[in-house]
């Protein structure tokens, strides 16, 4: 009967979190659709890829649409084969947003079953889980990839807990596996390796509680393995994915570097380290988990525009001159964010209710998830300060495998925002269901922890403009004392706001905590007080973030790239900012459009008048020498550092031949009002001929030479690429040419003609894996010339070259795929025949 009760109140929380998320995010109902800048980032730079799969009915792993030219592995590719993927379309059946908000508290909600078997901790705790508001944020920035991968944690740790804890082997090997899967198919793996960290200490406490027999050291050792094979099947069904982005990722800024760089310390392996601790958590900042607005919240708070509309008044009463103006230009940051970031769209808030309800969590929880729940959530916090505490930082960037391979180490908050609710949950079960626990020691923790919180952020409170400053070390040493005074004043507001309801919401919680513990208030309305409460608060801090101005009418949605400025569109737009910024670069794109519809040969454009290398507008009408992606190749980073965002001012003058290298035809420049089309006259083509050779002894100078040397006759190739020529006479011949007679974005043809052996240079990046290329029809090898263009030697005569992207990587991968997907059918078909025909269903009641 039980059982029957828990699964029908679960069927009406699946049901429940639907109309949660369709409620949230009501204008999907009318049909408007997110404006997520990161998708229509996306969007553009994905736009060859699409069309190509729009025509051809495949799959190009290859595009030229951005920096060069990359493969699309991490630009939104599909493998045939990926089975696990198709589960999780099936999965994602609502429409973006509702489909990550009911992932994040039905899969918190699985968990919540597992942990304590009672579907009112389990929905409680869904709601804490899935209205944190980072997840919020970013979804509204649109890092779809981040949240989907977050949205499969709880499920995958239920999965896990199930063979430790419940000794559940068959079932737990079912749901860890299968979410394993889902986990890295999401395509997110810094989240997935943060939230590996922090199970580290899962494990750590299943073997000390072995070692201490209050388990069987048999069962560690069965369930170890069990997890073990079911991450080894997980891994093993998306063997495309990670196999092709294991191979891409050693060319990427995220692998090994290439140049000598003094600057660059010992590390010659993933980012320097000020690229990977930019985004540091404030020790202090970390009480925006309690406080969103602690530090202001995010760099864009409302309160902003009001805030910078009255300091320009304030700067034309009393600034008199041009030297105090340009001495409060210099002051000036992020009006309403002070933390130790560069800028934030918002606070990791996990909420007032649930921090104080972890807390307490830590005292009335089981041991055996305390202690590593507690561990892992501490650690995490210390990598989320970096360079705050590079002690820490410093380790796991020089010691620990793979974590130098990703940046902004504030998001590693996840974890706790998963393990928070989780001890929360735990700790209220137990408070109000073990009688383990006396009456007296609940009181005093209660006590003593309430009374603690409340009088910490009371003083924060009554002394926060002596405690917590409110301003930067940059506005102090600036901003004159008017300014900064007025400053503080309204960032006190906006965090006085924030703590009296955090003061508030504690309070009620604590009260219906004490009065439940009393018997004076049942328990059943003491939970459904602290869901409302804790709902409300993180419900109304996460509208500052996401709410109805996300959404846009579905034309704008699905093309963000508009080129006409009717009355009808401006109307549409009205006064949301995210759109009129498409309309201030319609005349832009309607020049790029013209442009691809006048001349469909194959070439790059340079646009200047839309950060180069932070914009996907161009790559949507055309390929572009620059684009925006977070894991560009190496080669082409090192190119646009040294010769696009040179501090030298020489290096920055032969800016136009590396573009005559890169096959740049167009550049836009003039103003987004009145564009202008300058063609380049003096670009190298698609390919070219040459004779001439220069060595270069390393990759700095080959990088140098480039800008040096008429590359059109003079081809740059590394000493180590010197066997190449051996046997292989160059000599000159001025009516050599080559053109271009078919070009998609895998696969490209040439017509060579030489009266002399010559060295072919195409204006197409070098990428050593998947790349074929054949003279007549026989495949031949091929160098690196240029720094980063691909090369092949040509005997004299007319000859068809051509070259072909047909990574083995990715046939390998689908082979391993669905062998992995086969041995998980299999042996979950017979695990839960095996159960079914021995009635020997482990009894999943919790004890302790």
């Amino acid at each position: 009967m039980k059982k029957n009760k828990n699964l029908l109140f679960s069927l009406g929380a699946l049901v429940l979190f639907i109309i949660i998320g369709f409620l949230y995010a009501n204008p999907v109902i009318s049909g408007k659709q997110l404006f997520q800048h990161d998708i229509i980032q996306y969007k553009g730079g994905a736009k060859e890829l699409l069309d190509f799969r729009d025509q051809n009915g495949k799959e190009t792993y290859w595009s030229d649409s951005m920096f060069g030219g990359m493969p699309t592995y991490q630009m939104g590719s599909q493998f045939r084969g990926d089975i696990i993927k198709k589960i999780d379309d099936v999965l994602n059946f609502l429409p973006k947003p509702v489909n990550y908000l009911f992932l994040l508290f039905s899969g918190f909600f699985l968990l919540g079953m597992v942990v304590v078997r009672d579907w009112r901790y389990a929905l409680l705790g869904a709601t804490f889980f899935g209205l944190s508001t980072y997840f919020y944020i970013i979804i509204a920035a649109g890092h779809n990839g981040k949240v989907h991968t977050i949205a499969y944690f709880a499920p995958l740790l239920a999965g896990i807990l199930l063979v430790y804890i419940r000794k559940n082997y068959v079932v737990g090997f079912i749901v860890t596996t299968l979410f394993m899967g889902l986990q890295i198919a999401a395509n997110h793996p810094q989240m997935t390796y943060y939230l590996f960290l922090g199970l580290g200490f899962l494990f750590l406490s299943e073997l000390v509680r072995a070692i201490q027999k209050k388990t069987p050291l048999k069962h560690f050792f069965i369930s170890s393995a069990v997890v073990a094979f079911a991450f080894i099947l997980g891994v093993g069904m998306n063997s495309q994915r990670i196999m092709a982005n294991a191979e891409y990722v050693k060319e990427t800024v995220r692998g090994k570097q290439i140049l000598e760089n003094k600057d660059a310390g010992n590390s010659t392996n993933g980012m320097d380290k000020e690229s990977i601790l930019m985004w540091s958590y404030g020790k202090l900042e970390t009480l925006n988990l309690f406080i969103p607005r602690l530090m202001g919240g995010g760099s864009n708070e409302p309160e902003g525009e009001a805030m910078m509309t009255r300091i320009q008044e304030m700067v034309q009463e009393n600034v008199q001159s041009q030297q105090e103006m340009d001495r409060v230009s210099k002051g000036f940051g992020n009006l309403t964010y002070w933390g130790d970031q560069p800028g934030t769209s918002g606070p990791a808030y996990q909420g007032a209710v649930v921090v104080f309800l972890a807390i307490l969590g830590f005292f009335f929880g089981w041991k055996k998830y305390r202690y590593w729940v507690l561990g892992a959530s501490i650690l995490t916090i210390l990598l989320a300060w970096g360079s705050n505490f590079q002690i820490v930082s410093d380790f796991f960037i020089d010691f620990v495998p793979f974590y130098n391979k990703f940046r902004a180490p504030s998001s590693i908050l996840v974890v706790v925002e998963l393990l928070f609710p989780l001890i929360a949950i735990i700790g209220l079960y137990r408070f109000f269901n073990d009688e383990k626990l006396t009456e007296e020691y609940k009181k005093k923790i209660l006590f003593y922890v309430s009374g603690s919180i409340l009088g910490i952020t009371i003083l924060l409170l009554v002394f926060g403009k002596s405690l917590l400053g409110f301003y930067t070390d940059n506005e102090k040493t600036y901003l004159p004392p008017f300014l900064l005074d007025y400053l503080v004043d309204e960032r006190y507001k906006l965090f006085s706001a924030d703590a009296i309801k955090a003061i508030l919401y504690v309070a009620i919680v604590a009260a219906a905590l004490f009065l439940g513990l009393k018997k004076k208030l049942n328990a059943n309305v003491a939970l459904v007080v602290i869901g409302l409460v804790s709902f409300f608060d993180l419900w109304s801090v996460n509208q500052r973030y996401l709410n109805e101005d996300n959404f846009v009418d579905s034309v704008f949605a699905e093309q963000p790239f508009q080129t006409e400025i009717s009355d009808l569109v401006v109307e549409k737009v009205g006064d949301n900012k995210e759109l009129q910024s498409i309309l201030q670069n319609a005349r832009v794109n309607k020049v790029l459009e013209t442009i691809a519809e006048k001349d469909q040969k194959h070439y790059r454009i340079f646009n200047q008048l839309i950060n180069p290398f932070g914009e996907t507008n161009t790559s949507y009408f055309k390929s572009s020498v620059g684009g925006y992606h977070a894991v560009k190749l190496r080669r082409y980073d090192d190119l646009i550092n040294e010769y696009f965002f040179a501090k030298d001012s020489i290096q920055g003058a032969k800016t136009s031949l590396i573009l005559n290298l890169l096959n740049t035809k167009y550049i836009i420049g003039g103003t987004l009002e009145e564009p202008q089309v300058q063609i380049n006259p003096e670009f190298n083509g698609n390919a070219w001929l040459v004779s001439d050779i220069k060595f270069a002894k390393n990759a700095n100078e080959e990088l140098n030479l480039i800008g040096e040397v008429d590359t059109k006759k003079t081809a740059v190739v590394n000493i180590e690429d010197q066997k190449y020529f051996q046997g292989k006479g160059l000599v000159e011949d001025s009516t050599a040419v080559m053109k271009l007679d078919d070009y998609k974005a895998n696969y490209l043809s040439f017509t060579s003609e030489s009266k002399t052996p010559q060295l072919a240079v195409f204006s197409e990046i070098y990428y050593p894996y998947g790349w074929i290329i054949s003279i007549d029809g026989k495949e031949v090898p091929y160098i690196k010339a240029d720094y980063l263009l691909r090369s092949v030697y040509v005997p004299a005569g007319k000859h068809t070259v051509s070259m072909v992207f047909e990574p083995e990587v990715i046939g390998k991968g689908k082979i391993i795929s669905m062998i992995a997907f086969a041995l998980f059918l299999l042996l979950s078909i017979a695990g839960l025949f095996l159960l079914y025909r021995n009635k020997n269903v482990p009894n999943l009641v919790i004890k302790e």
